[in-house]
């Protein structure tokens, strides 16, 4: 299992839009192959912050199969304009033994 990892900065005043695009956009990584789950959580202090958090069966699945699927470009048409900047995304493995 491989988590993703992004702290996405939504345009400020622009928090509403952004949550009801993210409900649209749901299904869309929800149907991906290799798709585990997803979070999203919205900053206390920074109420325009949000940090998702989405679980991929292997790296692949989100850098290969979902980036590079059709589907791709209806989810990034939905949500990347609500983000300044663009956030960075990253990629962690569990260490089951800790």
């Amino acid at each position: 299992m491989i988590l993703e990892h992004a702290v996405l900065d939504v345009v400020p005043g622009e928090e509403q839009g952004y949550e009801e695009a993210f409900k649209r956009a749901k299904p869309i990584i929800a149907s991906m192959p290799g798709f585990r789950s997803r979070r999203l959580a919205r900053c206390i202090e920074t109420p325009s912050r949000y940090l998702l958090l989405v679980e991929w069966e292997r790296l692949e699945d989100h850098t290969e199969g979902f980036r590079g699927s059709a589907e791709y470009e209806e989810y990034r048409r939905l949500l990347h304009h609500f983000y300044e900047p663009f956030p960075d995304f990253a990629h962690y493995q569990p260490l089951v033994d800790l």
